[in-house]
């Protein structure tokens, strides 16, 4: 089994300490959304893209935990990738922490195959983790955006509250092992919002997860580094 350990800091309250954190299971949660016409338009602007609709919403894919990386840059094949903001779902010794990644996918893979699209990219996370019992009670409440480095300018890419999509305890509950509890030693993407303007690569991925409650924020951002395709 494929298992990745990254330095992430968790906090919790005024306490924030580093952690070396070993993931052996990722989970990508897709097509999350609490209203179904808001689903069917994401799953119609990613038709637009020759990608098939899902079997079921939500779906949980499975991917390598290997590819998690809390790095400022990674490097994709060829010219066709984007990135997605997301909440990210840690179980680390026994406790719900909430972060931020990205579920950067190879969006002509995704054409062929999402599951294939999904183990294409690393998955960008950011090193910062909230206690979930922290935001669980005014949850609906954060705010996730995304934006993208085009030609030089920084462009919003996607904006929106988090109560668009699943709370993480739903996540749990409609997962295909049935118990509602989170692996051990588990991450897990929670999905994502529409992108203004249509999906599309950039230079740059950048996230945050806002909360306004406790007036904080999470901030990540990676470079996309285009390695040539020559056949």
């Amino acid at each position: 089994m494929s298992s990745t350990a990254l330095d992430l800091t968790l906090i919790a309250g005024a306490s924030r300490h580093s952690r070396l954190t070993r993931f052996e299971h990722l989970v990508i949660a897709g097509w999350t959304g609490r209203d179904a016409a808001a689903v069917e338009a994401h799953i119609d602007e990613l038709a637009a893209l020759g990608i098939a609709r899902p079997a079921s919403t939500p779906i949980y894919y499975r991917v390598s935990a290997a590819r998690l990386t809390t790095d400022s840059s990674i490097e994709v094949s060829g010219e066709h990738s984007s990135g997605e903001a997301e909440c990210a779902l840690a179980c680390v010794d026994g406790r719900l922490w909430i972060g931020i990644g990205s579920d950067h996918t190879d969006r002509e893979a995704e054409k062929f195959g999402v599951t294939l699209s999904k183990q294409m990219c690393e998955k960008p996370i950011g090193p910062n983790f909230w206690l979930y019992d922290d935001v669980r009670e005014h949850w609906d409440s954060l705010e996730l955006r995304a934006y993208v480095v085009e030609q030089g300018q920084r462009q919003l890419y996607q904006c929106g509250s988090v109560a668009e999509m699943l709370r993480p305890d739903a996540l749990l509950a409609k997962s295909p092992d049935g118990t509602g509890q989170p692996r051990a030693d588990s991450l897990m993407f929670c999905g994502t919002l529409p992108a203004i303007g249509g999906i599309r690569p950039a230079a740059r991925f950048e996230i945050e997860l806002i909360d306004p409650v406790l007036q904080r924020s999470l901030e990540h951002g990676y470079d996309i580094v285009p390695l040539p395709v020559r056949g």
